[in-house]
């Protein structure tokens, strides 16, 4: 038990230092999540616009400008979570495959990946919330910034599995770029009421985009769409989980030696 604790810990540490070493993405994460926020406030109009949201069933009249806010904010937190997350289960494929190799237990190596996985995704909703509250009136920080966090767990939870698939690097940000922008395209109120595009419910960011703009422009707080994020970062993560189990060796070829002589 000692000896998984003392793996665990030694491993998450090792992985955030690795989030912590990646300028790209810290620069991302500083920088582009309030410039996103900030091109959002300046080029979208003020004029009111009339928003149906389902987490309430009710149509909602804002100005344009916070509902294209929030929007950002989500598909910032979205992006720089399933970047971060991808780029470094990529990089450290090598190393966690000699970790294991060496000896380390493989259920200690997958539970530090999520964790840094749900500590990434806290960090990012603590920031943009902050950065949202400064920027627009907000009813409800708590909810809209577990709403981020769930956008975060998502796309983290698909960058960790698409770390653990593809084959280059180019394929996976490609996969996550075109993922997060057909997503949070699709979840804009203002854009899916002008279209009436059927289907927004099956992806990642519906549940987490109603509680994010139903908390943050209305006194509503629908609860419930929250735990829809959370239903797409299990399944994520546990596809990731079996895809590192199942394509890492799990002891070294000397122990399997050593057992098959035992036998």
């Amino acid at each position: 038990m000692r000896l998984t604790w003392t793996a665990f810990t030694e491993l998450l540490r090792c992985t955030l230092l690795g989030h912590l070493r990646n300028r790209l993405a810290l620069a991302l994460a500083v920088a582009f999540i309030p410039l996103w926020i900030a091109v959002a406030r300046l080029c979208t109009s003020d004029a009111v616009v009339r928003i149906r949201l389902d987490a309430i069933s009710a149509s909602v009249s804002v100005p344009a400008s916070r509902v294209a806010q929030v929007a950002s904010a989500l598909g910032a937190v979205t992006m720089v979570a399933g970047f971060v997350t991808f780029t470094e289960t990529f990089q450290s494929r090598q190393m966690d495959r000699r970790l294991l190799l060496a000896g380390y237990p493989r259920l200690p190596m997958l539970l530090a990946k999520l964790a840094a996985v749900a500590l990434t995704a806290a960090l990012l909703a603590l920031y943009t919330t902050i950065l949202l509250w400064i920027s627009l009136p907000v009813h409800h920080a708590v909810p809209l910034g577990l709403a981020l966090a769930g956008a975060g767990l998502a796309y983290g939870g698909i960058g960790l599995l698409l770390g653990s698939l593809v084959r280059g690097e180019l394929e996976g940000f490609f996969l996550i770029i075109m993922l997060s922008l057909v997503d949070t395209g699709l979840q804009n109120p203002v854009f899916n009421t002008l279209m009436d595009v059927a289907g927004v419910s099956a992806f990642p960011l519906y549940g987490v985009n109603q509680l994010a703009l139903s908390s943050a422009l209305t006194p509503h707080i629908p609860w419930s769409h929250g735990l829809l994020s959370l239903t797409w970062s299990a399944a994520s993560g546990a596809l990731a989980l079996l895809v590192l189990h199942t394509h890492r060796p799990s002891r070294s070829p000397v122990s399997r030696r050593t057992g098959v002589r035992a036998g």
